[in-house]
């Protein structure tokens, strides 16, 4: 493909660098233990020290591909479709939504919040990451917030970030893989004295699946 063409492309939103597709259980947040169908898209600059998909930073790395071919990955029985990454609004999601939209989907976002919102959404879970702060207009968008928990500055942190959302935004803390057994007693006194808030785990990592 001509490089001027393909950079059009990917402006439009026509074509993106598809890492991933696959379906699993939604192991995280509020639709935790529902059946879905993840589309993960390369390409990400928050850069978080703690990532667990660092090969996903790289959009390079991924060959761009049609809407219309991403589609056609999605299962068919899964009503279910998360778009996660990398960082998904670094591109523009409104072709893709719209064509899932077309096919009844129900469309999750996971972001940073970091970039401007495209596309076409039924939830939204912010995650934001103080590398890069997600943009004002994000916060009220966001269905859930969702705080990944290194160290205890992370609990000050998700205070911070709770106080931009809508009232009706739910709020989780997850605790970082890694780090679980020291932040979890952290989190749970945390989540004893400020009872709006919930506990998310990856659970599909205790499962021991994708």
């Amino acid at each position: 493909m001509n490089q001027n063409l393909e950079k059009i492309k990917f402006s439009n939103g026509e074509i993106l660098p598809l890492m991933e597709t696959f379906t699993t259980i939604q192991g995280e947040g509020f639709h935790s233990g529902k059946s879905a169908h993840f589309l993960r898209i390369g390409g990400c600059d928050i850069g978080c020290h703690w990532c667990d998909i660092k090969e996903s930073w790289d959009s390079d790395l991924y060959q761009p591909v049609q809407i219309s071919k991403i589609v056609e990955t999605v299962d068919s029985l899964t009503d279910l479709v998360v778009i996660s990454g990398g960082e998904p609004l670094i591109w523009n999601m409104s072709p893709l939504t719209n064509a899932l939209k077309k096919k009844d989907k129900k469309i999750h976002l996971e972001t940073s919040g970091a970039y401007e919102l495209s596309g076409f959404w039924d939830w939204i879970c912010l995650s934001p990451k103080k590398n890069k702060l997600p943009i004002p207009n994000l916060f009220k968008k966001a269905n859930e917030l969702k705080v990944i928990v290194y160290n205890k500055d992370d609990l000050i942190f998700a205070k911070k970030n709770a106080k931009q959302v809508e009232k009706d935004c739910l709020l989780f803390l997850q605790p970082e893989w890694s780090m679980k057994e020291k932040v979890m007693p952290l989190i749970a006194k945390f989540m004893l004295k400020n009872r709006n808030w919930r506990l998310s785990l990856q659970t599909h990592k205790y499962l021991g699946i994708k």
